[in-house]
Order: C-alpha cells, then structure tokens, then sequence
C-alpha cells in the first residue's frame, strides 16, 4: 500500500453535514455551497482521512490507493 491516497468527495451525494470539514480541517473543508472536499486531489494516507470516510453518514467521500488505484473505502467486495 501506498504512503497517498487519492480521495474524492462525490458533490452529488454529499448532503452538505460538514462532519468532514469539522472532523479534518487540515485534509477537508467546505466549497461555497457547504459541500465537504478534500483539500487536495491526493492525502497522505492516515487513519484520519479514514475515519472521516467511514464517518460520513451517506458514504459520499472515496479513497483509493494513489498509486495502485486499488479501492480503500467504500470496501471493495
């Protein structure tokens, strides 16, 4: 596993709770329309960024391997 995860907020599913932004300000932060995004295309990998994935309650934030593109979360079956 990569040290980057590539990790992407999808704005059409995202029902703007700020939890993200709130959670890891220094990875996510709020577009002028409240919708979480990650402050960069690619993070350094860390349960942080993890836990605000796996804590939003619609599954709208993705994560996968920067450099493999394997699926970190949601899970892949």
């Amino acid at each position: 596993m990569t040290d980057h995860w590539k990790v992407a907020v999808d704005p059409r599913v995202c029902v703007r709770t700020g939890l993200c932004a709130a959670s890891a300000p220094t990875e996510f932060e709020l577009d002028r329309n409240g919708r979480g995004r990650a402050r960069s295309e690619t993070l350094p990998a860390s349960e942080v960024v993890l836990e605000v994935a796996e804590s939003c309650p619609i599954e709208a934030i993705s994560i996968t391997d920067a450099d493999t593109g394997r699926g970190i979360f949601p899970p892949e079956p």
